[in-house]
């Protein structure tokens, strides 16, 4: 893993966020025959469906930021520690359905792998905190560390 490698992450995190949403940018970083897995949502993104992966977010999401913490490499996968933060002002889907806006703002810890090959990405696997971004969508902060 180089410091080039870490720094696709970073753009392609940089093509996904609300102000700077770029779609076509987005999917480019990915290899043809990869793929996104959402963990927590059970859901699987392939070809150019991977552009929901972006854009379902930024249209429930319209100011989503994902602050990164840490990245960290090892041979070709790459681990990035993060929060995704934003205000519910947009219909999000879910498996369950969709879930109306809230205006509930969402400051939710994840952890993303990615795998590359040949300076592309193979695989993104999404470990996102759920059950705290529901919390939060309810309005509920316990459990967060968030002062009431």
């Amino acid at each position: 893993m180089t410091q080039n490698d870490h720094e696709m992450i970073r753009d392609l995190y940089a093509a996904a966020e609300g102000d700077t949403l770029d779609l076509t940018r987005f999917v480019s970083f990915f290899a043809e025959d990869a793929y996104v897995r959402n963990v927590s949502a059970e859901m699987d993104f392939r070809g150019q469906d991977i552009a929901l992966v972006a854009s379902g977010m930024a249209t429930a999401f319209p100011d989503i930021h994902r602050e990164i913490f840490d990245i960290y490499s090892m041979e070709d996968v790459v681990v990035v520690e993060l929060a995704i933060r934003g205000t519910h002002t947009g219909p999000l889907v879910t498996p369950a359905g969709t879930l109306p806006p809230t205006g509930n703002a969402v400051d939710t810890p994840c952890c993303d792998v990615f795998r590359l090959t040949d300076g592309k990405v193979a695989s993104f696997h999404c470990y996102n905190a759920a059950s705290i971004m529901q919390q939060q969508l309810a309005g509920s902060n316990h459990g967060t560390g968030s002062a009431s």
